[in-house]
């Protein structure tokens, strides 16, 4: 939960906490880091990842835990005074702060490359800015137009993982519009329906991919699949969230991270017929593996202050470090393709070095610019 505070009605956040969520959310969080170490050797290379495969099902772990939390957070909020308005202000200052360093970041790391594509094609750097100024106020890149200045088709091409933000937007949006007013019953119907309509789409292949990591750009299948990621998980959060009964559970924080990593790291599955396998085996991660880690995660606690803290330390940096590690990835690519190296044993000093730096700078955006930021928005 944030700490913002909307005006002429103060709404104080003084429920309990889920401090394991937030540790599991970071733990979600340093996988995907790996994940794209290893989709830069597979991109480098021209291959498949091979090493934590199936790391971009983070981002479905990601819209559970927001579903579960937004519902905890508000639910009980509307209709004291609490607005459509305050609730939006919140979102945004919780939020948007960094989604603008991020695609700074990716600006400067774009012309650090010389402003080129990955086919050598020279970007205008009025396209550049273009380019940024349409990802600060989050508006998408249509496959093909001049500021999607990558050339890789992505809806936001100087910092590719705002498309999950962009889908964390609209359930937002939903939520606030009227996915909050729907009875337990009703929102189980929703979850039902969605849940059904996103392990179709996962089981039968509908986008060809034979993986579910769609979402990234603006072609019709990929805005309807990542709606499909969204809404499932986000519903579901919410319905856990309205029904959620904790189950006692030592150790519950490093079960559930062994699932998500045990669960991330699985390869590939081949198969297409009769149905894809790799399709059908994200199906049982994101419907029902997720709920049962995630309710696991929330029946928990810190049981002692070491745990306390590598919970909130994990939880802290979860956001920054999602946001901003991806232009750097962009540098890590362009150094592996200059050099042909395709692998970790080649590389593993970098790679490690790239990993920890993503982890140091997100805690230093944390506490020098976005901590800072939020509390001056807040406040005004």
């Amino acid at each position: 939960m944030d700490h913002t505070q909307p005006p002429k009605t103060i709404f104080a956040d003084t429920k309990p906490h889920y401090d394991l969520l937030d540790g599991l959310r970071g733990v979600a969080a340093l996988m995907v880091i790996w994940y794209h170490v290893f989709e830069g050797y597979a991109f480098a290379g021209g291959g498949i990842i091979e090493t934590f495969n199936h790391g971009y099902l983070a981002v479905d772990f990601f819209f559970i835990l927001s579903g579960f939390v937004i519902g905890y957070a508000y639910d009980d909020r509307w209709g004291k005074g609490f607005t459509m308005k305050d609730f939006f202000k919140r979102r945004l200052i919780r939020l948007h702060p960094m989604v603008v360093l991020g695609v700074v970041l990716g600006a400067v790391t774009f012309c650090i490359q010389g402003c080129v594509q990955w086919d050598g094609t020279q970007v205008p750097l009025l396209m550049v800015m273009l380019s940024l100024l349409c990802s600060i106020f989050f508006i998408p890149a249509m496959p093909g137009v001049g500021y999607e200045v990558r050339g890789n088709g992505e809806m936001f091409p100087l910092n590719g993982p705002c498309w999950s933000l962009f889908f964390e937007y609209i359930g937002n949006i939903l939520y606030a519009l009227f996915i909050r007013r729907l009875s337990n019953k009703a929102l189980a119907v929703l979850t039902a329906l969605s849940g059904t309509a996103l392990a179709l789409f996962a089981i039968f292949d509908v986008s060809g991919y034979g993986n579910m990591g769609v979402g990234w750009t603006l072609d019709g299948v990929n805005f309807v699949g990542g709606l499909l990621r969204m809404l499932f998980p986000f519903s579901m959060g919410m319905l856990l969230s309205r029904n959620f009964k904790p189950i006692p559970l030592r150790g519950a924080f490093w079960i559930c991270s062994v699932l998500l990593i045990a669960l991330f790291s699985v390869p590939y599955l081949e198969g297409a017929e009769p149905v894809c396998t790799n399709g059908v085996y994200e199906a049982f991660c994101v419907l029902v593996a997720f709920p049962v880690i995630l309710w696991i995660g929330a029946s928990g606690t810190a049981t002692d202050k070491k745990s306390a803290r590598i919970c909130k330390f994990l939880g802290d940096i979860s956001y920054p470090v999602y946001v901003i590690h991806y232009p750097f990835m962009y540098l890590f690519y362009a150094w592996l393709i200059k050099n042909q190296l395709f692998t970790l044993e080649q590389t593993w000093q970098v790679a490690l070095c790239v990993y920890a730096w993503n982890i140091l700078f997100a805690y230093l955006c944390l506490k020098l610019y976005d901590e800072p930021v939020r509390r001056y928005l807040a406040k005004r």
